[in-house]
């Protein structure tokens, strides 16, 4: 129930942790990479996290089909694969289907950790009216945005990348989402949250998950620690009068879950509710291990 109250803050963090799914595993990690499972593809990936030795022989790691030869810092590097490696090829979480590709910048399309976050929109959303409106800002290849129209929503996402956003609409044609009522928009996140504000429109649940640093389409430069605040303000303004929830992720090792949290229960003042918070793993397929990649903070009316 929401109320001028303002929204109670769990006193303590949750560790979600993203298991084994069908087309997803983390097989072994250790020495500052993972070593993952996307379908059918096996691939190895810079962490630094990961500064224990790994759990599995060295031929294992081997074996892989690519592995990603560059910093883990987001600068370009470069794929080397085995023959019959593809470059994309297709995979699955729960009802929704996308398309992972070898990128230059080590991703993959996804964060499987972020399955974690997916399963608790659908939960969300599952005991909402069909229909609700769902804002998805910074919606990169839109598994989020598909998650929450397989569950019934109307979806706004937005990406400043042309290139995600057709990816992202790919996306939703093979998991037979196509003709559902999602708009697709190439757009800097706070040019258009200034835009719906100013036509009074609203949302019921706003999903965002910025990056550290960014431009837009038309050049305007994204900061998250200077820019993130004053956009959360216009999101909450953004809500409707019976608001599902506000989830926001940060993949940055200078912000911390409780710092999210609280900044997330400063501009929720006066709806109620409660933010929980914490970060998100990958936990070894073995159950040895586990791997925080980002934290979150996530305001719900419930």
């Amino acid at each position: 129930m929401t109320g001028p109250f303002p929204p109670r803050v769990a006193a303590a963090p949750l560790a979600l942790s993203a298991g084994a799914w069908d087309d997803y595993a983390l097989i072994d990690s250790g020495d500052g990479r993972k070593l993952e499972r996307f379908g059918a593809v096996t691939a190895v990936r810079p962490e630094p996290q990961c500064l224990w030795r790994p759990g599995l022989a060295p031929e294992v790691w081997d074996a892989a089909d690519a592995v990603f030869e560059g910093r883990d810092d987001e600068d370009q590097g470069r794929w080397t694969r085995k023959s019959g490696c593809p470059d994309a090829w297709p995979m699955r979480w729960g009802e929704v289907c996308f398309e992972a590709r070898l990128t230059a910048f080590r991703h993959l399309g996804l964060f499987p950790e972020q399955a974690a976050n997916w399963d608790w929109i659908g939960r969300a959303l599952s005991g909402a009216p069909r229909g609700a409106r769902v804002l998805n800002l910074f919606g990169y290849t839109g598994v989020a945005t598909l998650v929450a129209a397989s569950h019934g929503a109307q979806v706004t996402h937005v990406d400043a990348s042309r290139k995600s956003v057709a990816w992202a609409r790919e996306n939703a044609r093979m998991s037979g989402l196509d003709g559902a009522p999602i708009r697709w928009l190439t757009e800097d996140a706070r040019t258009y949250v200034r835009r719906e504000l100013r036509r009074g429109a609203k949302y019921d649940a706003i999903i965002l998950d910025p990056p550290k640093y960014g431009r837009g389409p038309d050049g305007d430069v994204w900061r998250l620690y200077q820019d993130l605040p004053d956009l959360l303000v216009a999101c909450a303004a953004l809500l409707s009068d019976t608001p599902l929830f506000l989830l926001l992720n940060a993949y940055s090792e200078r912000l911390t879950g409780l710092a999210l949290a609280h900044l997330l229960a400063e501009v929720m003042a006066g709806r109620g509710g409660g933010v929980d918070w914490g970060e998100l793993a990958l936990i070894e397929a073995r159950g040895a291990r586990g791997v925080g990649l980002s934290f979150f903070a996530r305001w719900s009316a419930a």
